[in-house]
Order: C-alpha cells, then sequence, then structure tokens
C-alpha cells in the first residue's frame, strides 16, 4: 500500500511539474514571438487604416467604473486624433439585451471627439480569438493596430500571427487596483488557452456571418 501511495505521489508530482513547464513555455512563445510589435508610444507605433479596439466591461461587477475600460478607450481616441489609424473597429461582447460593450465603447469615443461614421461595430466580439479571426473574415482587415493593455496585445497577435493578419498592437494604461495581479494571473493562463484553441482544440470564432465593409 505504502509503495502504491509513493507511485500515485511520484506521478502527480511529475504531472504538476509537466503542467507548470508547459503553461510557462506558452507563456515564453506567446510574448517573446510578438513582444517587438507592442507598442506603448504614439511617436513608435506604425500607421494602419483600422485599430482593433478588444471589448472590455464599462463597469466592474460591483457597479464602479472599469479603469481598464476607460483606459482602453483613451488609447484609441488618441490613436485616432492622432493620426495613426483613421478608423476604429470596436469588438465586443452582446451576448444580452441588457450587456452591449461595442455600444458602451462607441458612446465613450464619441464622447472623447471621436466622429460616428470613422466606427464600425462588430457585436459578435465574443472573446479575443472572435474578435481577432472577425476583424479578417467579416471586415476584411489584412492589417490591424490591436488596442489593449499591454498584457493582453501578446494573446492577441499572437492569435493575429495564426491567421496571418498583419498586425501591431498599441498599449493603453494599466489600472492602479488592487486586483491588478488577478488580471494578470488570468492573462497567463489565457495565453495556454489560446495556444490550445489554435494549434489542439481548432477553436473558430461563434459567429461569422456575410463580410462587412468597413469604409476607409
Amino acid at each position: 500500500m505504502i509503495t502504491l501511495l509513493k507511485r500515485i505521489l511520484r506521478y502527480g508530482l511529475f504531472a504538476a511539474f509537466a503542467a507548470v513547464l508547459f503553461v510557462a513555455a506558452c507563456n515564453v512563445w506567446v510574448v517573446y514571438s510578438t513582444n517587438e510589435r507592442v507598442f506603448g508610444g504614439l511617436d513608435s507605433v506604425p500607421h494602419n487604416q483600422v485599430g482593433l479596439v478588444l471589448g472590455a466591461s464599462k463597469r466592474m461587477r460591483g457597479g464602479n467604473p472599469n479603469p481598464y475600460f476607460h483606459n482602453r478607450m483613451r488609447a484609441a481616441a488618441d490613436l485616432y486624433h492622432s493620426g495613426k489609424v483613421r478608423h476604429l473597429l470596436l469588438s465586443g461582447d452582446n451576448s444580452e439585451m441588457s450587456y452591449n460593450e461595442p455600444i458602451d465603447m462607441q458612446n465613450a469615443l464619441l464622447d472623447l471627439g471621436v466622429p460616428a461614421e470613422d466606427i464600425t461595430l462588430d457585436y459578435a466580439g465574443f472573446r479575443t480569438l472572435d474578435a481577432v479571426v472577425r476583424s479578417n473574415k467579416v471586415f476584411g482587415q489584412q492589417s490591424l493596430t490591436i488596442i489593449s493593455q499591454e498584457f493582453h496585445t501578446y494573446r492577441a497577435l499572437f492569435l493575429s500571427d495564426h491567421y496571418d493578419i498583419d498586425a501591431v498592437a498599441f498599449c493603453a494604461d494599466d489600472a492602479d487596483v488592487p486586483w491588478d495581479l488577478m488580471m494578470n494571473v488570468r492573462e497567463y493562463l489565457a495565453r495556454v488557452k489560446a495556444v490550445l484553441d489554435i494549434y489542439i482544440l481548432g477553436k473558430e470564432p461563434k459567429f461569422l456571418g456575410e463580410q462587412i465593409e468597413i469604409p476607409v
């Protein structure tokens, strides 16, 4: 019995070590294959016709404003007003009648001086993979500037590479909040899921549909 328990413990430790190693390897792959195309300053980021703004909730669960959302919208507006993009594609979740990320993003950007004619909404960007793939297969974009917080942009660029989209990323400011560490840990695991989704599971967006032309 003791020998069996030792064997189980040994296999369990080996499995745990392999899992940690796999998670670390996925993160190294995602980050180091994309980090040269992640930009934090307006002067350095290349020009593109379209900026893809990845969705976020306007408010936290408790009802307080979400600083990640507001920083992301400010970054998108700055990119537009600087002339580094001509049009903004807002991709977010609208899976429920009472929850509409693209409309919330549009309203915030209108308040920041971005004209409505230079905004296109994607209501089926339920997650990053959906937003990235739909930007190409539905909205016809071969090159993009992706706009999100830095920790998120590596994964978005990694997905873009897999789908042959020529993308760079512009970083919005992070948020000085107590749960910022939790967001980074969550992203650490999300990068593993991205690798599994495209190389093992073959995930595709929940919805595609007819092509929509962006007027640029």
